[in-house]
C-alpha cells in the first residue's frame, strides 16, 4: 500500500498505483494517468479479494474523496498505516524506534467534529450539493449523509441542500464549516455575498430547528459573525485530567474528540513528567497538551504558538479552569527563533505538534532546550522521519517508542506519536 492509501503494483518495471485496491489483492484496473516514474489507476473489478476487504458503509464512498480506505477492515487500515511510518522512519530517517506502541484507535463511524463542506448550486440538478469533494476532483460529490460526519450534521446534508436552496445567496456560498463540540454543533457559512433579512431568518429558523448555532463568514476568519444564538459557546472536555477548553468554530482542534483524549493520555504518560519539571510545549494551539500537563506538575509550563487569537484563546481556557503555572506566548516556530527569550531557559520535557511541515527550525534549538526526554505528535509520517532522523543522528537522541494514533478513520491520513530520549 502506498502512503496515499492505493494499491502498489508493477507493469513493465514501473509502479502502478491502483485506487481501490488492497494489498494481495488481483484487480482489474482502468489507468487514469501516466507519469514518469509511475502510472495512475483505479480497480473497476476485484478477481481475488483480499481476506481485509469489506464493503464500504457509505453508498457514496465510490465518488465522495472524503474517505479512501472504507473497503479496508478498520483495524487492518490501521496495522497498515503503523507499517508506513516504521517504513517512513527506516527510509527517511535511518532508524527504528526501541519500542512499538500499541496503536490508539476510537469509534470509526460519525467520528469526525471539524469539516469543511463544499457548497454547489448545480442547476442542472436541480438541487444544492453539499459535501466533500468528489476524489481527484474539484466538484462537490452528490452525497444525500456522510457516515463519518458526526451523525449531528452527516444526516443533515440534505437538510443543508434544502436550506441553501432557498436563500438568495443560493450561488454565493461555496462552503460550511462545521465545528461541533461537547456542548453544541456549529456551522459557518461563508458568504460571498451580504445576506438579506430573510435570509438571515432562514438560518436562524434552521439553527433554531435542528439545535446548531449559526454563524457567517463574509471573508476571513477574523470577519465571524455569530447569527444565532447572539452568544454563543462550544467546549470540549479533557475529562481525565478536569480540563475544558473554549474554542471558536474557526480554530484548529482535534477532529476526532475521543481519539484526541486517549492521544493527550499518552502524550503525558510517554513524558513522566515530575512534579516539579519545567515542561516546553511548541505549536501548543489553544492549549490542549499545554494545560493537562500543568494540571500534572506545580513546575511552568511554556505553550508557544503562532496564531496570536489561539494564544488569547489558550490564556483564556487557563483563566477558565483555574490553571495559573501555564505561560503563553507567540512566536513564529518556522522562523529564526534566535531572539526569544522563552529559549534561555532549560527544560526538563519537551512536547512537539507540529503541523504537516514538521519541526525544522525547531530542531536547530534542541541543545539549547536541552530536554533530557521529547515526545513528538506527528501528522506526516515523512517529516516526522526526517525530524526524527535529525534528533538521533545529530543531537544525541534514542528514538525509544514509536506508534500510531487512527485519528482518521477509512482515511490514509496517519496520526503518529514518538518519544526520544538522550544518551
Amino acid at each position: 500500500m502506498s502512503h496515499e492509501g492505493r494499491g502498489v503494483a508493477h507493469r513493465n518495471g514501473k509502479a502502478v498505483l491502483v485506487h481501490g485496491a488492497l494489498p494481495g489483492e488481483v484487480v482489474q484496473a482502468r489507468m487514469v494517468a501516466r507519469y514518469s516514474e509511475y502510472e495512475s489507476a483505479e480497480a473497476i473489478a476485484v478477481i481475488e479479494a483480499a481476506g481485509d476487504r469489506v464493503d464500504p458503509l457509505c453508498l457514496h464512498a465510490d465518488r465522495c474523496g472524503g474517505c479512501s480506505l472504507q473497503h479496508m477492515e478498520p483495524m487492518a487500515q490501521i496495522a497498515a498505516k503503523q507499517q508506513i511510518m516504521l517504513e517512513q522512519l527506516k527510509r527517511i530517517g535511518k532508524i527504528e524506534p526501541q519500542h512499538v506502541f500499541e496503536p490508539l484507535t476510537a469509534q470509526v463511524w460519525g467520528y469526525r467534529r471539524k469539516a469543511r463542506l463544499g457548497v454547489r448550486h448545480v442547476a442542472k440538478k436541480g438541487r444544492v450539493l453539499v459535501g466533500f469533494r468528489e476524489r481527484n476532483s474539484n466538484y462537490v460529490a452528490e452525497l444525500n449523509r456522510c457516515e463519518v460526519l458526526d451523525p449531528r450534521v452527516g444526516t443533515r446534508l440534505l437538510d443543508l441542500s434544502s436550506l441553501v436552496g432557498q436563500l438568495t445567496l443560493i450561488d454565493r456560498i461555496p462552503q460550511i464549516e462545521v465545528a461541533v463540540g461537547d456542548n453544541a454543533v456549529a456551522l459557518v457559512f461563508r458568504s460571498l455575498d451580504q445576506p438579506t433579512a430573510e435570509d438571515c431568518e432562514l438560518l436562524k429558523a434552521f439553527g433554531r430547528r435542528y439545535d446548531m448555532q449559526i454563524y457567517l463568514q463574509p471573508a476571513g476568519p477574523d470577519s465571524l459573525l455569530p447569527l444565532w444564538p447572539e452568544c454563543p459557546e462550544l467546549d470540549y472536555r479533557l475529562e481525565t485530567h478536569d480540563v475544558r477548553l473554549q474554542f471558536l468554530p474557526t480554530d484548529f482542534t482535534q477532529v476526532n474528540t475521543s481519539l484526541n483524549q486517549k492521544m493527550v493520555d499518552r502524550a503525558l504518560e510517554l513524558l513522566e513528567p515530575a512534579p516539579g519539571d519545567r515542561i516546553l510545549d511548541l505549536f501548543c494551539g489553544l492549549g490542549n497538551f499545554t494545560l493537562p500537563l500543568a494540571r500534572s506538575v506545580a513546575g511552568k509550563v511554556v505553550g508557544i504558538e503562532g496564531d496570536a487569537q489561539l494564544i488569547a484563546r489558550a490564556r483564556d481556557n487557563a483563566r477558565l479552569n483555574g490553571i495559573a503555572n501555564a505561560e503563553f506566548q507567540v512566536a513564529d516556530l518556522t522562523a529564526t527563533l534566535a531572539h526569544v527569550d522563552w529559549l534561555h531557559a532549560p527544560y526538563d520535557r519537551l512536547l512537539i505538534d507540529p503541523p504537516r511541515v514538521g519541526a525544522l527550525e525547531v530542531l536547530r534549538h534542541i541543545p539549547r532546550i536541552a530536554a533530557p526526554r521529547i515526545v513528538y505528535v506527528s501528522c506526516n509520517p515523512a517529516t516526522l522521519a526526517r525530524d526524527a532522523g535529525l534528533l538521533v543522528q545529530e543531537h544525541g537522541y534514542r528514538l525509544t517508542g514509536a506508534g500510531v494514533m487512527d485519528m482518521f478513520p477509512h482515511t490514509a491520513h496517519v496520526e503518529s506519536i514518538a518519544v526520544f530520549d538522550r544518551g
